[in-house]
């Protein structure tokens, strides 16, 4: 995830010491099945259900940001690396098909190349220390040490959460991303100081970003008293999205437990669920068995996603197929962060039984890790990297799972340039599509609902 670096360097054999995020989550799972083309087929949008009760989508936070949209024309711009460049109308945020009306405001494009902007589908925004002071971390050697450094961290900033989440989340739009799925810390170390932070610049950023936001139970649900209640509340109060849940055997010791807590919040409250599951092995597909028995009790298909899933990647092609198809039946969706070779999911195999996969950066220059950018033009270049793509049409796939891979995670519409769909797009200096995957250019323009919300890799506050 070295952001000064175009391309991830391979990773490092583990020490017998210390162990870091990377060697932490890396393991002995080899990815079952995937070939080159596996790294991102993107299926239609026949899975972008509703979002979670008090989600902001991007159809309530493009009509409500408090700014009048009138009609805009995006003058000579190469719609998704076309050869010709076109004029792209937009009208009240929605691309349209008809001719630019009367007194339209016209933007120049310049022949830039017009592309879906991106969706992180599942990113630590509370945790950051984005534009402060340099912290130095220590060895850890697993989720307890992390845990405990997050708390020292948290202490130590002097910048609120809000502060360090808005400056995070200003600078992911800035690099063309549409919509975030944020996973906040709650646990009695913090009170609900993550979700209030988050939701107070998700409200700073209507006008820019979408943003769903996950109360996420880090420290454990049932080991750490006084976790639940918490999560109860944070629902209760409207404040969260989904309910969150960590490792229910690995780490938290105790899978109905934990499961029957997090989904009985979201069954009362009406919000959704999505849980960090990290667990390998038999572990893990318990894990797994037990969230779809879940889903399908309390019908709550279209309203669960289960993060990282390292279990899934070592199974053997039928084992796959098997957990796949109640994936799909039950439409439990699935978020990886491309961390290795051996732990990305299987993409395309999954989306043959119609299971929703979307990408997102995980946590940024936190205790965990000092790497992390928030660009998702950048996790889309890893996701090739850590795939071994070759080919254009794989390159344009990692950045299919970027754009609308995420936003069927999120239950948002395609911001695909149809008639009618939402006028989200990024424009770059370049070639084509997979040479942009590769290169990475500057954003130099970055729209969202028609609105140009960056310029030249810059922010533009309302």
């Amino acid at each position: 995830m070295q952001p000064t670096s175009p391309s991830p360097s391979p990773s490092p054999s583990p020490s017998s010491g210390a162990l870091s995020r990377r060697t932490m989550l890396a393991g002995a799972a080899a990815l079952a099945g995937a070939s080159a083309t596996a790294a991102a087929t993107v299926a239609p949008a026949q899975a972008a259900t509703a979002p979670a009760a008090g989600s902001v989508s991007a159809e309530a936070a493009h009509g409500g940001s408090g700014r009048r949209h009138r009609a805009v024309v995006f003058r000579d711009v190469r719609v998704l690396g076309a050869a010709k460049a076109t004029d792209l109308v937009v009208v009240d945020g929605r691309v349209s098909d008809g001719p630019a009306p009367r007194g339209a405001k016209v933007v120049d494009g310049g022949g830039r190349i017009a592309l879906p902007s991106l969706v992180d589908a599942h990113i630590h925004p509370d945790k950051t220390t984005w534009e402060g002071s340099w912290v130095s971390r220590r060895p850890a050697s697993g989720i307890a040490d992390y845990v405990a450094q997050d708390v020292e961290l948290f202490r130590s900033q002097r910048r609120p959460v809000v502060e360090r989440a808005y400056g995070l989340m200003s600078h992911a739009v800035s690099r063309g991303t549409r919509a975030m799925r944020a996973h906040a810390d709650v646990a009695p170390a913090y009170g609900l100081a993550g979700v209030e932070g988050v939701a107070a610049a998700r409200e700073r950023l209507r006008h820019a970003l979408d943003v769903q936001i996950v109360a996420f139970p880090q420290h454990g649900v049932i080991r750490t008293p006084g976790t639940a209640a918490l999560l109860e509340k944070a629902a209760r109060q409207g404040l969260i999205d989904m309910i969150g849940g960590i490792d229910p055997i690995g780490f938290d010791e105790a899978l109905d437990d934990q499961l029957d807590v997090v989904f009985g919040i979201a069954d009362r409250h009406g919000v959704g669920v999505d849980i960090h599951l990290h667990d390998r092995g038999e572990k893990g597909m318990k894990a797994m068995r037990g969230i779809v028995d879940r889903t399908r009790a309390l019908s709550l298909a279209g309203k669960v996603t289960v993060s990282h899933v390292f279990c899934l990647p070592g199974l053997t092609d039928r084992e796959l197929g098997a957990i796949a198809a109640d994936l799909g039946e039950q439409d439990i969706a699935l978020t990886t962060v491309a961390p290795s070779d051996s732990l990305v999911l299987p993409i395309a195999r999954l989306r043959e039984h119609g299971v929703r996969v979307g990408l997102g950066s995980d946590g940024v220059r936190d205790s965990w890790s000092p790497f992390g950018n928030a660009d998702m033009m950048h996790r889309a270049h890893i996701l090739g990297w850590v795939t071994d793509v070759r080919l254009d049409e794989e390159l344009k796939d990692c950045y299919g799972v970027a754009t609308h891979g995420g936003a069927d995670v999120m239950g948002l519409a395609h911001a695909d340039f149809s008639a009618g769909a939402p006028a989200d797009f990024v424009l770059v200096k370049g070639e084509c599509l997979p040479q942009v995957v590769v290169d990475m250019p500057r954003r130099d323009m970055v729209v969202h609902g028609g609105v140009v919300v960056a310029r030249d890799g810059e922010f533009l506050d309302e």
